[in-house]
């Protein structure tokens, strides 16, 4: 019960304080034209409507996964400086048409303003050469959200769905925390705004329609089953099933 409780006031701490992300931008999320296109990534755990990057340690795993295989891209990554910290870019090449599903496994972040560990599962959707084969691929993370929505060739203003998932299971009634990436230095209305949350249905189903076009973040946060030791005592983790979509402007 106690910890229970101490983990929910730790979340209600990480929303006033603004939500932290992990993150993987693409320069290109609907890549068109030949196959061979190469395309860049951006990794990066960060504040991402302030644009305030967090330290990203080496991540544990980084890979690629199309038409049901999986490719370790971890070897790849190249250290860069992200929204003023610590990141990671890479180059892929698309190989094939169909949808190629990117996803981050970071090493545990210790948070000392939380007093516990965060460590989020995140991924992205790239389509490529006009075949969207793929868009709802379920990849078996310890937390994930898998799209009942295409994860891509959304307008702004159009709904994404997706149902989140803890060891394969759908959970319930989860909190998914909402935030643009917000490169064009839009100024919210209220820090409220900044952040917003929303719950998934008994299905563990969450709608959301993004109100204008760029990248959205997709955040379900939930406790560990375990804790790690920090200074000789055992704290909490904080996982997170983080997608990133992007949504097209109507022009």
């Amino acid at each position: 019960m106690f910890r229970n409780a101490l983990f929910a006031s730790l979340l209600c701490t990480a929303t006033a304080a603004h939500a932290h992300y992990g993150m993987i931008i693409p320069s290109e999320n609907m890549v068109t034209g030949n196959e061979g296109r190469e395309i860049a990534l951006t990794l990066s755990f960060s504040h991402p409507f302030e644009e305030a990057g967090m330290e990203m340690a080496p991540p544990a795993r980084f890979t690629v996964t199309h038409d049901g295989a999986t490719t370790d891209l971890t070897g790849t990554l190249t250290p860069a400086t992200v929204m003023g910290a610590d990141g990671f870019t890479t180059r892929y090449t698309l190989p094939r048409p169909g949808s190629h599903v990117f996803a981050l496994e970071p090493v545990p972040y210790w948070e000392p303003a939380e007093d516990a560990f965060i460590l989020h599962y995140t991924k992205t959707y790239v389509s490529a050469f006009g075949d969207d084969e793929g868009w709802d691929a379920e990849l078996g993370l310890k937390t994930e959200i898998v799209p009942l929505s295409k994860p891509f060739a959304l307008w702004a203003g159009n709904v994404f769905q997706g149902i989140v998932k803890r060891d394969g299971a759908a959970l319930p009634y989860a909190e998914v925390e909402v935030e643009h990436y917000n490169t064009e230095g839009r100024a919210a209305p209220d820090e409220l705004m900044i952040t917003q949350t929303i719950k998934a249905d008994a299905n563990g189903v969450f709608t959301y329609a993004a109100p204008f076009a760029g990248w959205w973040g997709f955040a379900a946060l939930t406790e560990a089953d375990y804790t790690l030791p920090m200074d000789g005592q055992d704290k909490g983790v904080e996982l997170g099933a983080v997608i990133w979509v992007h949504f097209e402007d109507v022009k």
